[in-house]
């Protein structure tokens, strides 16, 4: 699939809203993911959370991956909140890969204050993920911490990297120059998608 640039906005946009990214497979969508989206959206006082559903995260394998429509179906049906709005556009872009993603999204949407959501599980393993530092050159950066790893990702080498542009969490991080990053911390929900689907049982929206 060849990379555009151009997608369809998955609401009305006003220039100088403040949308948190969430990507992920959502294979399948769980209370994580809307702890993680009502967490961002009180701290920041963001206007909307985008989940990003990935056609197929490069980091995991087809084996076990519902098809794309399937996990798109159960998000939309799983993001109950209006502020909560579940896109496509990795799919209309043609993007496999997160800094990619970003790149086309501010050249998309340039009035839009974006701020890259992900768990400090995720920020662990960051430097893995193919032009990782771009990620925060492209915007501000979020991470919620996860229990397990929410003491190591404050010192994990992405942290380190960056630890000049940590900040703590206001509603001026969506505006900042990146790269600028903060990390939320509450409940430290533990729910897992592959907890989940070695379960078999089927979460639903509290």
């Amino acid at each position: 699939m060849s990379v555009t640039g151009w997608v369809r906005a998955p609401h009305p946009l006003i220039p100088g809203m403040r949308i948190g990214l969430l990507g992920g497979s959502f294979n399948p969508p769980h209370p994580g993911h809307l702890y993680a989206s009502e967490l961002a959206l009180r701290k920041l006082k963001l206007d909307f959370i985008w989940w990003l559903v990935s056609p197929q995260n490069p980091l995991k394998p087809r084996r076990g991956m519902a098809r794309f429509e399937t996990r798109f179906r159960a998000a939309k049906q799983f993001a109950r909140d209006p502020h909560i709005i579940v896109s496509d556009v990795e799919a209309q872009f043609g993007t496999q890969f997160t800094a990619d993603t970003l790149r086309l999204l501010r050249r998309r949407f340039p009035g839009i204050h974006f701020v890259w959501l992900m768990g400090s599980d995720n920020l662990i393993q960051l430097p893995r993920w193919r032009r990782w530092e771009s990620i925060f050159a492209a915007m501000p950066l979020a991470v919620i911490a996860r229990p397990g790893t929410a003491t190591a990702a404050r010192v994990c080498p992405a942290a380190r990297r960056f630890a000049f542009a940590l900040r703590p969490p206001s509603i001026g991080l969506a505006s900042a120059t990146p790269p600028a990053w903060t990390i939320l911390d509450g409940r430290r929900d533990p729910a897992s998608a592959t907890a989940i689907r070695a379960s078999k049982t089927i979460p639903r929206p509290a």
